[in-house]
C-alpha cells in the first residue's frame, strides 16, 4: 500500500508560484498481511518507482527511511504490518537542463553543498515560459558533477526553492547523500529559515504565530489561501513572526518558517491583514494604510517604483552539514532595492510628508 503524501510541488515558472517549496518525496508504505520477511533496501527497491539502489542506501544511511517511526538499517527484515516512511530528494521535473554561464553569488561551497544568494527576478527552476536564465541553468554550468538521472539528465541539486521575486539564500546539494540529508532536515523542520518582510500595517502583537493550512485558492489556482488548521483543505503550515520596526503605515517583520508551503509567508500575512508591501498577487501593490491622495500617495507610488516586487528576503539559513555534522549558519544582507525602499519608509517615519 503506497501513499504519495506530497504530490503537488510545482515548478516555479513564469507565474513564480513557489515561495518556499521543499523539494522531496514523502512515501508511506504499509506492508500487507501477506508480506514475508524481506530486507528493507530490497523492499523499497521493489516498491518505489525509478529509485536506484544507491539512492535507497543513501536514504537509509541518512535516517531518511524509518520503520514504525524509528530509523532502520538496510538489513532490517520488513514484516507484515510494518509501516515504512521515506523522505528522498525529488526527481528532476525536466529531462534536460541547458548549462548556462552566469554570475552566481555563492556564499558557501564545499564538496557536498553550496549556498547561493538568489537575486529577485531570477526563476529557480526551468519550466514553461522560463526554459533558460534560471538558477538551475547556472548551477548546471557551475557544477559539472551534479547527481544525474538514469538517462543522464542533470539533477539540479535543489531540496527547496524560493519564489522568482523573493531574494535570498538557497542551499543546493552536490551529491545524493547531501540532497537526501538536507531533504530529511527540511521534512523534520530542523532547518532554520529567517526572512525579512516589509508589510502593510503593524501587527497588534509584537510577536506571534500564524497557523493555518495553505492550499490553492478555489477561484484563482495561481494563488494560495488559508484554511482552518486541521481542515481537510490545504497543508499544515506554521509561520512565526516578530515586529522589528514600525514605520506607521508599514512595518518590518522577521518571519521564521516552521513549514515550507507554496506562498506560505505571503498567504499567512495577508490572512492576518498585513500583506507584503508591493506584492501584486496578494493585494500589497495598493495603498492599504494611510491617505490615498496628495503627497502621501505620491510618496507611496514612488516607493513602489523603488521596490517594485514583493518585499520578502530570505535572510538566513541554518542547518547541519551532511558529512561533518557541524551546524552551519549563513546570513546575507538585504539587496539594494529592499534597502532603498526601507530607507524611504524610515525617513517617512521621522519626517512624514
Amino acid at each position: 500500500m503506497l501513499h504519495d503524501l506530497d504530490p503537488d510541488l510545482l515548478p516555479d515558472g513564469a507565474s513564480g508560484l513557489a515561495e518556499e517549496d521543499e523539494l522531496f518525496e514523502h512515501h508511506r508504505i504499509q506492508a500487507d498481511a501477506r508480506q514475508e520477511p524481506m530486507r528493507l533496501d530490497k523492499f523499497l527497491l521493489n516498491r518505489l518507482p525509478n529509485v536506484s539502489r544507491t539512492k535507497v542506501q543513501a536514504g537509509i544511511e541518512a535516517e531518511a527511511v524509518q520503520v514504525n517511526g524509528k530509523p532502520a538499517k538496510s538489513s532490517y527484515k520488513v514484516k507484515a504490518g510494518d509501516v515504512v516512511t521515506v523522505v528522498l530528494p525529488e526527481p528532476p521535473r525536466e529531462d534536460k537542463v541547458v548549462p548556462e554561464q552566469m554570475a552566481l553569488d555563492i556564499r558557501y561551497e564545499d564538496d557536498q553543498l553550496l549556498v547561493v544568494n538568489k537575486p529577485a527576478g531570477m526563476v529557480v527552476h526551468p519550466a514553461y515560459g522560463n526554459w533558460t536564465g534560471t538558477l538551475v541553468n547556472g548551477l548546471a554550468w557551475h557544477l559539472h558533477n551534479l547527481p544525474t538521472g538514469r538517462n543522464g539528465d542533470i539533477r539540479p541539486g535543489l531540496v527547496h526553492r524560493i519564489d522568482k521575486d523573493t531574494s535570498g539564500l538557497l542551499v543546493v546539494g552536490k551529491t545524493e547523500w547531501a540532497m537526501t540529508h538536507l531533504s530529511n532536515q527540511f521534512f523534520y523542520h530542523t532547518i532554520e529559515r529567517t526572512y525579512l518582510a516589509l508589510v502593510w500595517g503593524t501587527p497588534k502583537e509584537a510577536s506571534g504565530t500564524v497557523r493555518g493550512n495553505i492550499g490553492r485558492h478555489p477561484k484563482d489556482r495561481k494563488l494560495m489561501t488559508v484554511f482552518p488548521e486541521g481542515s481537510a483543505e490545504g497543508k499544515h503550515a506554521v509561520t512565526h513572526y516578530k515586529v522589528l520596526q514600525s514605520f506607521g503605515p508599514v512595518a518590518l517583520l522577521q518571519c521564521n518558517l516552521e513549514t515550507g508551503r507554496t506562498h506560505q509567508i505571503r498567504a499567512h500575512l495577508k490572512h492576518i491583514g498585513h500583506p507584503l508591501f508591493a506584492d501584486a498577487a496578494y493585494g500589497g501593490d495598493k495603498i492599504l494604510y494611510g491617505q490615498r491622495t496628495g503627497s502621501y500617495k505620491s510618496f507611496v507610488e514612488n516607493t513602489f517604483e523603488v521596490l517594485n516586487r514583493q518585499a520578502l528576503h530570505a535572510k538566513s539559513l541554518g542547518f547541519v552539514h551532511p558529512t561533518t555534522g557541524a551546524q552551519l549558519q549563513l546570513e546575507v544582507e538585504l539587496p539594494e532595492d529592499f534597502q532603498a525602499g526601507l530607507a524611504r519608509w524610515e525617513r517617512y517615519a521621522t519626517q512624514p510628508d
